[in-house]
C-alpha cells in the first residue's frame, strides 16, 4: 500500500457558543482537514487544529507546511510504516506538531480501513470499555459559569473542567460559585491555561479554594516553567496536572525527573499525533503517572483519534474531548451517549466523513499527488 494522494482543507466550524479561555476567544474552530488515498483505494482522514500560543502554528501556516513541505514527503510511502512516516516529516522540518498530527492520524484511518480493524486494535487493543465526558465550562461570570453547570449536572453531567485564567481573586469567586451551585459530589476540575502565571499566584489561589475539594489543578503557570510547577506541587494538596508544559518526549523527561505534575494532558496536536502519544504515555506510565488525553477542540476526526489513544492504554484515566458537542456543524459523526463516550468497532477511526459538509465548511484547499 502506497500514499498516492493528500489533499488538504482548511475549513472553520461553527460553534453553538464562543469558546473562551484565558488568552483567547474563539467564535468559530479553525481546523484543517487531510484527506490520504492510496493505490489500494482506501481513503483515511486526519486533522490538526493549530494554536499560536501552544505550539506557535496558525491555520495557515499548518496549511502550507503540510502543502508544501510534509506531503509531497509522504508521496509513495506506505502510511503502515509509522516510525519511518515520522522520521521522514522530522527530517524534512522541525517541530510543528500540529501539522504532522494530521498526518499522523490520516495514515493510522487508513490503516486501520485497509485492515479492517479499528485504530485501537493498532495501537495494542481495547482496555477501556467507555470513559465519562466532563463538560467544560468557558470562562464567563461566576453567575453564568454556575448557572450552566447546574444545568449541565442535571443531564447527567458528573464533572465538569472550568475554564479560568484571569484575576487570580476572580477566578476562585467564579470556582466558588459552582461548587456551591452543584454540591460536594460533583467532580470540579480547573484549567488555567497558563492565566495565573507564576508558583506565588497560583499557590494565593489554591489556598483560598481549599475548601472547594477540586479534582486538580491545570497548567496554572507558564508553559515553560516547570520549576513552578514542582512548587506548586510541593506546596499543596490539590493534585496538578501539566498541559501546556508538556509538548514531546524531552518535555516529559524533565517532568519526569522532577516529578513535576501528578498527572499529564496528551494532546495529539502537542506531540505530533497518535504514534508521538502512545510513546508519551508509556513513558508516564513507567513513571507511574496517570494520564489524560485532551483536545483543542477538534471536529470528529481528531476527537475520535484521541479516543482511539484514550481508549488502548489503562494509563489513561480521563478524557477531554468534546469538540464535536460544541459545533452546531460537524464533518463526521462521532457519537456520544452523554455522559459517556463509547467507542465502536468500525474500522480505522470508526466514522464516516460526510464530503458535501466538509466542502461546505472549507475555506481553501490544496492537493500533493503523485
Amino acid at each position: 500500500m502506497k500514499i498516492t494522494e493528500i489533499e488538504i482543507f482548511a475549513i472553520r466550524l461553527p460553534l453553538y457558543e464562543p469558546f473562551v479561555i484565558s488568552y483567547a476567544r474563539y467564535d468559530d474552530m479553525p481546523s484543517i482537514i487531510v484527506k490520504i488515498t492510496t493505490d489500494t483505494g482506501h481513503v483515511g482522514y486526519g486533522e490538526g487544529v493549530a494554536d499560536e500560543h501552544v505550539t506557535g502554528e496558525s491555520l495557515t501556516s499548518t496549511f502550507e507546511v503540510i502543502k508544501n513541505t510534509l506531503a509531497p514527503k509522504l508521496i509513495g510511502e506506505d502510511p503502515k510504516n509509522m516510525e519511518r512516516i515520522h522520521d521522514i516529516m522530522d527530517a524534512a522540518i522541525y517541530g510543528v506538531p500540529t501539522a504532522k498530527a494530521a498526518l499522523d492520524i490520516a495514515c493510522y484511518d487508513v490503516v486501520g480501513k485497509y485492515l479492517g480493524v479499528p485504530v485501537y486494535d493498532l495501537l495494542g487493543g481495547r482496555y477501556h470499555a467507555e470513559f465519562p465526558i466532563t463538560h467544560v465550562l468557558s470562562i464567563a461570570s461566576p453567575e453564568e459559569m454556575a448557572n450552566e453547570a447546574e444545568e449541565r449536572v442535571a443531564s447527567g453531567y458528573c464533572s465538569l473542567k472550568m475554564k479560568v485564567g484571569e484575576q487570580v481573586m476572580d477566578d476562585v469567586r467564579r470556582i466558588e460559585a459552582v461548587r456551591e451551585r452543584v454540591g460536594d459530589e460533583i467532580a470540579i476540575r480547573v484549567d488555567v491555561n497558563q492565566g495565573w502565571t507564576n508558583s506565588g499566584n497560583t499557590l494565593l489561589g489554591l489556598r483560598k479554594l481549599e475548601h472547594c475539594a477540586l479534582d486538580w489543578i491545570e497548567q496554572p503557570v507558564l508553559a515553560d516553567d516547570i520549576d513552578g510547577m514542582v512548587e506548586v506541587k510541593a506546596k499543596t494538596h490539590t493534585p496538578v496536572m501539566i498541559d501546556e508544559g508538556l509538548r514531546g518526549v524531552r518535555e516529559m523527561r524533565e517532568i519526569i525527573a522532577k516529578r513535576a505534575a501528578d498527572k499529564v494532558n496528551i494532546k495529539l496536536m502537542k506531540c505530533g499525533g497518535i504514534y508521538p502519544a502512545m510513546k508519551l504515555a508509556h513513558m508516564a506510565e513507567m513513571a507511574g503517572m496517570e494520564c489524560q488525553v485532551g483536545s483543542m477542540v477538534e471536529s470528529s476526526v481528531g476527537s475520535a483519534a484521541g479516543f482511539h489513544v484514550a481508549f488502548s492504554k489503562k494509563v489513561m484515566t480521563s478524557v477531554e474531548l468534546t469538540g464535536p458537542l460544541k459545533f452546531k456543524e460537524d464533518i463526521g459523526n462521532l457519537h456520544y451517549d452523554v455522559p459517556f463516550i463509547r467507542l465502536n468497532e468500525k474500522p480505522g477511526l470508526g466514522i464516516d466523513v460526510d464530503e458535501q459538509q466538509l466542502q461546505k465548511l472549507t475555506s481553501f484547499t490544496g492537493k500533493v499527488s503523485s
